[in-house]
């Protein structure tokens, strides 16, 4: 029996050709649990054919164990795929999609079934967790089950030699889904038509839906500013950068830094969208002043079909969708919902069964670190070190993903969004029932936040009394914590330092620079960011100058002369007079710790972003700052808590005198040696020198370097996100395991 992603990757065929290369006779099936192979042969013979497997499996393949059994069976006179077997409750693992790969491009151009055909793939390449609906992954059971194959397919399919042997999206011009182009004078069904019409609409700076993998597109030409700033109009997107899609590596080069890891990245099978220092502009409205471009390549056939008719280089390519809402996958919605934003609309007639986006990774300290973790990721699990049989994690509410415990494997869901929108929610649900039946998954534990007013947590209570089983809340930032131990296969006491933005504390107030004590049942809080008023609440977050105001107000009072600042000049006299009188009567000015709180004000006394128009604009802003190397610090007070008034007065000094490119780094590399400082008390007190950093904060590749740059240099063991993001869209794979080791 062999165990681990092995499914949907080419895996049968491959140990077909195996067997014929050590004249060895049996049989292959997929079983729900795995791939169980059969051969009647010596066992010196079955040994060397074992060996061939692991070393020679398929690239996106992962083989988990092998395990040989010596059993009675009949004599065999030949090697073959039996029917598939399910086996009550047991589930193996489910490929995520895979971008077309070489042989099958090539085949677009000289395999006369397949020329200009979109949907090519085979046992190497193609849609899989899009389109399954559940397992064994076979044919009648995904959404190619409506397309009978042609005999020509038939025969590729069921020869043992052919590429596409046991393909099971297998499809060609003849038989296979197709293409269709509306606009509101034409509809086209001819490829070659179709491909020349978006050619032509984008390079007149128009907008195409087009559907992909895992949902809707929205493209224009990058290097058309009027397009993109129309696109972005259209789409009611602010200010937020958009991903593009290069013709290829060449391409991205030019108008990108790419590093050796970074090239490797972005040409793998995943195909993410890898966050890369810009080089050369796009059009201004692509990235809106931010020095990164969130780059990708071609993933699907179309997409290169259509870049040898482009003659941009590049074309935006975000998600099809109204902003904050999900990506959409249905047809119907999509013609209701795109085409007021798009001139055109390009589909296809093969159903998306499971909804993802774009992932987005970006390469800190020269490993890849998940940003947004989806497509080309899901559903592959997480293995973890402890029991998680039957237990629902439902994450947080921004940014959530959910999480279901199998054994020891931990099974995410894609990046869901945030639950506030009730479309998104809605997809949260869908999506929590199509995992269960999928993966044969009934909740017998619920895992939540801790924050009352959380829908995700709304909905673990009405499951909680449905099915009348234990529900467990999570503080937030030792979730974030537990979510790195987890994958790292940590079970011990750690040093955890989880900054971001938002988290519920233990006490009620708003966390978020924090200082724990952890293992995976439990915390204690060591030391924090100072506390701060947020006048306004969610509006401080919104506007960050207001956080700004709050901060030199609580440090320097009615001494400080506000109008010394150029930030608080533009902002209107009644506006400030209003937050000053909340600050001082404590009115709807709730206190919080968050670590991005802090960014925020800095950026807004920078003159960065004073109003976010999209979730952590500031931060991103102020890292983005950055230019000039130094190692300077300003001063700090590292109490408990944290304060940082002498930080915020030296950095109001060298605003007169200094670069921003300069202030920022130093406020950087002060929260640095913050980190630093913080986990030389912890350790002095308790011994603990292994120390996690995780929470949406490091994503900040800047301040992630240079803190891991100086807790090692200082003798700590230091460990940080790497298979899920420290954002909270890894929360819940956190949750997930602290509720396993309370129950075990």
């Amino acid at each position: 029996m062999i165990k681990g992603l092995v499914q949907g990757v080419g895996f049968r065929p491959f140990i077909c050709r195996m067997a014929a290369k050590y004249d060895l006779f049996g049989e292959v099936d997929n079983r729900t649990d795995g791939v169980r192979v059969i051969v009647n042969g010596d066992i010196k013979t079955i040994d060397k054919f074992s060996n061939d497997i692991l070393r020679n499996a398929p690239p996106a393949s992962q083989i988990k164990s092998i395990e040989i059994n010596e059993i009675q069976s009949a004599a065999f006179n030949s090697f073959k795929i039996v029917a598939s077997k399910i086996l009550d409750n047991q589930i193996t693992e489910v490929s995520p999609d895979i971008a077309v790969c070489q042989d099958c491009l090539d085949d677009l151009e000289k395999d006369p079934e397949r020329i200009d055909y979109p949907f090519v793939n085979c046992t190497n390449c193609g849609p899989r967790f899009t389109i399954i609906e559940e397992l064994p992954f076979d044919r009648q059971k995904t959404t190619m089950k409506s397309f009978r194959m042609c005999k020509s397919c038939s025969v590729e399919y069921n020869d043992i030699l052919d590429r596409r042997f046991h393909a099971q999206p297998i499809a060609c011009n003849s038989c296979g889904p197709v293409y269709s182009y509306k606009d509101p004078v034409k509809n086209l069904s001819n490829i070659k038509e179709i491909l020349e019409e978006v050619s032509v609409q984008i390079s007149s700076g128009k907008t195409v839906a087009i559907k992909g993998l895992g949902g809707y597109h929205l493209m224009c030409d990058a290097l058309n500013n009027d397009a993109v700033r129309n696109l972005r109009q259209k789409k009611q997107r602010d200010s937020k950068p958009f991903a593009v899609m290069f013709r290829g590596i060449n391409a991205a080069k030019k108008y990108c830094y790419i590093e050796d890891e970074e090239e490797k990245a972005l040409k793998s099978w995943r195909r993410p969208i890898l966050i890369l220092r810009q080089k050369k502009l796009l059009a201004e409205q692509v990235s809106n002043g931010l020095t990164t471009i969130g780059a990708m390549l071609p993933y699907m056939p179309v997409h290169y079909m259509l870049f040898r008719m482009l003659k941009t280089p590049v074309v935006v390519l975000t998600s099809g969708n109204i902003s904050d809402e999900p990506i959409i996958t249905d047809d119907l919605l999509a013609e209701k919902k795109l085409m007021p934003i798009a001139d055109s609309l390009l589909s296809y007639n093969r159903q998306i069964l499971n909804r993802t986006d774009d992932s987005v990774i970006r390469i800190i300290n020269n490993k890849e670190s998940l940003i947004r973790r989806s497509r080309g990721f899901v559903p592959r699990p997480v293995e973890v070190k402890c029991n998680v049989e039957g237990i629902l994690a439902v994450g947080s509410e921004q940014k959530n993903s959910f999480c279901i415990g199998k054994g020891n494997q931990a099974v995410m869901s894609q990046f869901i969004g945030d639950l506030k929108n009730l479309a998104t929610y809605d997809f949260f649900s869908e999506a929590i029932d199509r995992f269960s039946k999928l993966f044969r998954f009934k909740p017998k534990y619920i895992a939540c936040d801790l924050h009352p007013d959380y829908l995700s947590g709304q909905y673990a209570e009405a499951l909680e009394k449905e099915l009348k089983i234990p529900l467990f809340r999570i503080q937030h930032h030792h979730a974030h914590i537990a979510s790195c131990m987890a994958e790292l296969g940590i079970d011990e006491k750690v040093i955890g330092i989880s900054l971001d933005g938002t988290g519920y504390g233990s006490d009620g107030n708003i966390w978020g620079g924090e200082f724990i004590i952890a293992d995976l049942k439990d915390f204690s809080r060591f030391t924090h960011f100072d506390n701060i008023a947020l006048p306004g609440g969610d509006k401080a977050i919104d506007e960050p100058w207001r956080t700004a105001f709050s901060y030199i107000y609580k440090y320097f009072e009615n001494s400080f002369n506000f109008k010394s600042i150029s930030l608080f000049n533009s902002i209107d006299e009644k506006k400030l007079q209003m937050v000053k009188e909340m600050l001082e009567m404590k009115m709807n000015s709730p206190v919080s710790s968050g670590a991005g709180r802090l960014f925020d004000a800095v950026s807004s006394i920078l003159g960065l972003c004073s109003v976010a128009t999209f979730d952590s604009e500031a931060p991103m802003r102020l890292e983005s700052a950055i230019n000039d190397k130094t190692d300077d610090i300003y001063p700090f007070i590292a109490e408990k808590p944290i304060e940082f008034s002498e930080t915020l007065k030296a950095i109001i000094n060298d605003l007169p005198v200094q670069t921003i490119s300069i202030i920022s780094a130093k406020f950087h590399n002060t929260v640095a040696q913050v980190i630093l400082e913080v986990a030389r008390q912890i350790r002095a007190e308790t011994s603990l020198k292994k120390v996690i950093l995780s929470g949406g904060v490091f994503q900040n590749k800047y301040l992630l370097e240079k803190s891991l740059y100086l807790l090692t240099r200082n003798k700590f063991k230091v460990f940080t996100n790497r298979l899920v993001p420290p954002n909270d869209g890894g929360i819940s794979l956190g949750q997930l395991v602290i509720a396993s080791k309370r129950i075990r």
